[in-house]
C-alpha cells in the first residue's frame, strides 16, 4: 500500500472508533473509557507501523527534557483560552452548559484517578502522536504545511460530530488548530504537543473541571 493509501485508511478507522465512542446508537455499549483506551492503543499501533517508530534513545530523551515546561505552558494557555470560551459561550448559547455538562457526564461511575492516569499516560499522548505525529506530518507531505494542518484540524473535529454536542466537536477544532498552528510552525516540538495534549485533557476532565 502507498503512503497516502495508509494515511486514508487510519484516517477512516478512527472515524469508526470515534463513531462507536460518541454516536447514541453505540455509546452505552462499553464503557466510554474502555473505548478511549482501546481507540488510543489503536491509533498508537497505526502511527507506529505506518508513521515511522519514534526516535526514545537515551539521548534523544535527553534533547526533549527542555520541552517539558514548554508543554505544561501550552496545556495551562489553552485550559485558560477553553475557560474564556466556556464563558463567552454560555452568554452567546442557551444550550452551551447543557452541552459542556453532558461532556462531564463521561466520568460517571468512573474513578477520577483512574481517567487521569489514562488521559495522561495513554489517552492524550496517543491522539497526539497520531493526529499531529502522524496525520498532519504525513499530508505535510503531500500538500504542504499550512494546508495540512487546516485538513487534520477540520478532521480531528468531524471525527466527534457523532457525539450531536457542538460544544465538543468546536473544542476539538479549537485544541487541534492550536497544537496544529503550533506543529506548522515547528515540528520538532512534539514532544511538548504530546505533554501539552496529555495535561490539558487531565486538566480539563480532572484536575481543573471548566464549568
Amino acid at each position: 500500500m502507498t503512503g497516502k493509501t495508509k494515511l486514508f485508511i487510519s484516517i477512516i478507522i478512527a472515524s469508526v472508533l470515534w463513531f462507536w465512542m460518541f454516536s447514541p446508537w453505540t455509546s452505552g455499549s462499553v464503557s466510554f473509557w474502555v473505548c478511549m483506551s482501546c481507540s488510543a492503543v489503536i491509533l498508537t499501533v497505526l502511527a507506529f507501523l505506518w508513521g515511522g517508530r519514534p526516535d526514545l534513545t537515551y539521548r534523544r530523551i535527553r534533547k526533549m527534557m527542555p520541552q517539558i515546561p514548554i508543554g505544561i505552558f501550552i496545556a495551562f494557555a489553552l485550559w485558560g483560552i477553553f475557560w474564556v470560551g466556556y464563558k463567552l459561550s454560555g452568554m452567546m448559547f442557551d444550550f452551551a452548559g447543557g452541552q459542556v455538562d453532558a461532556v462531564y457526564g463521561m466520568k460517571d461511575g468512573s474513578s477520577p484517578a483512574v481517567i487521569a492516569l489514562l488521559l495522561l499516560f495513554l489517552i492524550g499522548p496517543a491522539e497526539e502522536y497520531f493526529w499531529r505525529g502522524y496525520v498532519q506530518k504525513t499530508l505535510t507531505g503531500s500538500v504542504g504545511p499550512t494546508v495540512a494542518m487546516v485538513i487534520t484540524a477540520i478532521i480531528y473535529a468531524l471525527v466527534h460530530i457523532w457525539s450531536f454536542n457542538f460544544m465538543l466537536v468546536m473544542a476539538a477544532l479549537v485544541a487541534g488548530s492550536v497544537w496544529g498552528l503550533i506543529y506548522r510552525l515547528k515540528p520538532s516540538l512534539l514532544p511538548a504537543l504530546v505533554l501539552s495534549h496529555a495535561l490539558w485533557d487531565a486538566l480539563v476532565f480532572v484536575i481543573l473541571p471548566i464549568g
